[in-house]
């Protein structure tokens, strides 16, 4: 086989005469510069671990201190009050005249100098960023303070920051009072239980205030004292990797291709294109060229979680998982009618370009060659639970031929599957083409995805693609950010051909894909089975529905001077309230990236305030009295957000306080109680981070359809939600099929309701437009 002996540097074998020695000249060339390509990232790594390590000043300050001393002291001043003639005295070297020694000991002073402002300025700005008033001004009406403030932050921050140079000045995630989180918690669960019921639990949270809490409150104080963050390790570790039901729906999350647009109907080029653009995200990511993430472009957010990006994969274990990343890949893994193929990205030292890569996934789709045994639904055992892929990883996968095609598969920069169906929005414009879109990215058919991967990329029969991502290494934002540089470059910059094929060239000597082998047992098979069959009636049980809201949007609703987002949620609660006839624990997911190694914390969104503003809405109360209920619940919302992005969050301080109790081997009543209520209402908003890499004026089919997740409670909804343009939302809206009180569809119906009703209640003179009833409100008016 070609490619066979293409993956050895030499061949020989032994004869009469001797050794026969055949060098294969091509296999160590490319030896070489995969050498001097490593070489070359080490030392660009190298160079911008200096760069981070002494912002926010630069290497070549150091030249200018050092100048300016030397300056000095040919005028016969002692900037450093004596310490250079300390140093003199003390250096180790005398052989050097006295005039070079004075040099020595002032080029060291400058360097100590250097670090020292350095030092302080880090310090400073570290200060500055820990300063979050700003959040709670009114939107347009700056106080003097916050603009003395961002001037401060500006100059301090020093110019053309890398993606990690903030690391060491951003502040650490504060550890909130115990009486100050217990009375958050309190006012939020006042509207979802009864007199008796709040009575009861005000009890539990004073006995634990006053008791227990304040010694898991020193323990928490001394690991935030120790810690990056007092809660990042922990939340990755107990809430992620140390569940044990299956992570496909139940963590993973997806993203979509654009909604209105397919760039091109040939799947091979579409994956040529986005696989390349792909490698080019990894390398600007390699070189920190990634601009790092600006509120009101002067306030940064942690970069951290991108170091996992690539070449990273979840491993199971018996009691726990764990998340390995290694040095970058030169390959991904290609998985095809049930094959997995191993395909190299770098040729001679160089990406391919995206018609070589067309080129190589064309030769994935021609292959005729069938799986071996047991290969095709091999993938089901990382979406079924976890303890069985652990055992069955241990006994089966630990050794020979199928260790080494599950290192590849693991250590590749991502996955990739080519999908034999058609997806997207199709040419009916059904609705059912949307679900059906997002269900498959969600699942699969639970076995043609690997859900252990830091993503899968997602490639249709038609063009259309999509993502489905592994939470527990980063959250929704981050993953959003690579997808939307790889959609706007797959467009706008390389582009294809008239035939829809990639631009370029082809070597046609480039070695094909190899294929993975696999000896899949007996006892294997079985067990591949069992997952598979978990795993599929997970599946089946999730209803989706996604579905895009075109009437009004973000430009709409601010005109009504409400936030977007608080007017969204204030429309969920009124949705949820009109299907069930009650208010839920809600879930909506803040970042707190605004401190070191952040990552979300929880607004309750259901308030006093908002459940007042719904009751009395349906209760017929007049127009006036409803506009000044919405007005206060919107404003409290918004309070709630800020607080938990300032760290005065409340459910991952209890959280940490239950771990905390859990290794002291104490129980509280009333944290027990906090940490196993169920979010009926889990929602989130998924930004648009690089609204600047598309043209949607001249261009304005190239929006996405956002993405989704899977429902957290049996009897719950999960909803995400996308502001597009102006005059667009998408919404993913997912439960369960085996609940009878949920319905994906008939949520859908009511939350389009509910965003009418609000809007026309702010603004008296807007009219619904006259629109086709969807067949869910026909079928639930029958």
């Amino acid at each position: 086989m070609a490619e066979a002996h293409q993956a050895v540097a030499f061949q020989f074998t032994v004869t009469p005469d001797g050794i026969d020695l055949r060098l294969s000249h091509q296999a160590l060339s490319e030896i070489y510069l995969s050498g001097v390509r490593s070489w070359k990232k080490r030392i660009i790594r190298v160079k911008n671990r200096v760069i981070s390590g002494v912002y926010p000043a630069s290497p070549s300050s150091w030249l200018f201190v050092v100048i300016a001393i030397l300056a000095t002291m040919y005028t016969r001043s002692d900037p450093s009050m004596g310490l250079i003639a300390k140093i003199q005295e003390h250096l180790p070297v005398s052989q050097i005249s006295t005039q070079c020694q004075a040099v020595v000991s002032a080029v060291v002073f400058s360097t100590m100098l250097w670090l020292l402002l350095i030092f302080t300025m880090r310090l400073c700005l570290k200060q500055l960023l820990s300063y979050h008033r700003w959040m709670f001004e009114q939107h347009g009406k700056m106080s003097t303070t916050t603009k003395i403030w961002v001037a401060l932050v500006r100059i301090f921050s020093g110019r053309k920051p890398l993606l990690y140079s903030y690391q060491g000045s951003l502040p650490n995630l504060p550890v909130p009072a115990v009486k100050d989180t217990v009375k958050r918690y309190l006012e939020s669960v006042r509207p979802l239980v009864d007199d008796a019921e709040y009575e009861r639990t005000n009890k539990l949270a004073a006995e634990f205030e006053s008791s227990l809490g304040k010694r898991l409150q020193w323990y928490l104080k001394l690991k935030a004292l120790w810690a990056s963050n007092y809660v990042s390790d922990w939340w990755e570790e107990y809430v992620y990797l140390r569940g044990r039901s299956p992570i496909m729906v139940n963590s993973n999350y997806y993203g979509m291709d654009f909604q209105y647009v397919t760039p091109t109907p040939i799947q091979a080029a579409r994956a040529g294109n986005t696989i390349h653009a792909f490698f080019l995200y990894r390398r600007k990511l390699n070189k920190e060229e990634i601009k790092p993430w600006l509120l009101r472009s002067a306030v940064p957010c942690c970069s951290y979680q991108f170091e996992r990006m690539f070449d990273t994969c979840r491993i199971p274990g018996a009691l726990t998982d764990t998340v390995q990343h290694w040095e970058d890949s030169d390959y991904i893994v290609v998985y095809h009618k049930g094959r997995y193929f191993r395909l190299r990205v770098y040729q001679a030292g160089r990406i391919l370009s995206p018609r070589e890569i067309e080129f190589q996934i064309q030769r994935i789709l021609d292959n005729s060659t069938p799986p071996s045994k047991g290969e095709a639904k091999l993938g089901a055992l990382t979406a079924g639970e976890r303890i069985a892929w652990a055992k069955a990883r241990q006994e089966y996968f630990s050794s020979g031929v199928n260790k080494r095609s599950l290192d590849c598969i693991e250590k590749a920069a991502f996955f990739v599957v080519l999908d034999d169906d058609e997806r997207g929005m199709m040419a009916d414009n059904s609705p059912e083409g949307l679900d059906r879109y997002a269900k498959s990215l969600l699942h699969g058919n639970c076995y043609d995805r690997w859900f252990d991967k830091s993503f899968t990329v997602v490639y249709y029969k038609n063009g259309k693609s999509g993502i489905n991502a592994e939470h527990s290494w980063a959250d929704a934002p981050v993953v959003a950010h690579v997808w939307e540089f790889v959609l706007a470059a797959d467009s706008f910059q390389l582009g294809y051909n008239e035939e829809g094929h990639c631009k370029g060239e082809v070597d046609l000597l480039l070695p094909p894909p190899q294929k993975l082998s696999w000896e899949i047992c007996s006892e294997c098979e079985e067990q591949i089975s069992r997952s598979l069959a978990v795993a599929q009636a997970l599946a089946d049980d999730v209803d989706f529905h996604v579905f895009s809201f075109r009437e009004f949007g973000k430009g709409k609703i601010k005109k009504c001077r409400v936030s977007p987002d608080a007017f969204v949620q204030m429309a969920l609660q009124l949705a949820y309230f009109r299907d069930r006839g009650t208010f839920c624990l809600t879930y909506e997911a803040s970042m707190t990236r605004l401190f070191r190694e952040g990552r979300t914390e929880t607004v309750r969104s259901c308030s006093s305030e908002s459940s007042a503003f719904v009751r009395a809405l349906e209760g017929g109360e007049a127009a006036d009295v409803c506009r000044r209920l919405f007005h206060g619940a919107s404003e409290k919302h918004q309070q709630l957000y800020r607080m938990a992005m300032t760290g005065a969050g409340i459910d991952r301080h209890l959280f940490c306080l239950y771990v905390v109790s859990k290794y002291l081997g104490v129980d509280s009543p009333f944290l027990k109680e906090v940490l196993s209520e169920p979010w009926r209402l889990s929602t989130s908003q998924t930004p648009v981070q690089q609204a600047e890499l598309f043209d949607l004026v001249n261009y304005p089919e190239f929006i996405s359809c956002g993405g989704g997740f899977g429902p957290v409670a049996d009897d719950g909804y999960g909803v995400s939600y996308m502001f597009l343009a102006e005059n667009l939302i998408n919404f993913h809206i997912s439960c369960k099929h085996s609940c009878s009180d949920t319905d994906a569809h008939v949520f859908g119906s009511k939350i389009r309701a509910a965003m009418h009703d609000l809007l026309h209640l702010l603004d008296p003179v807007y009219k619904e437009p006259n629109k086709e009833r969807s067949k869910a409100e026909v079928k639930k008016d029958k």
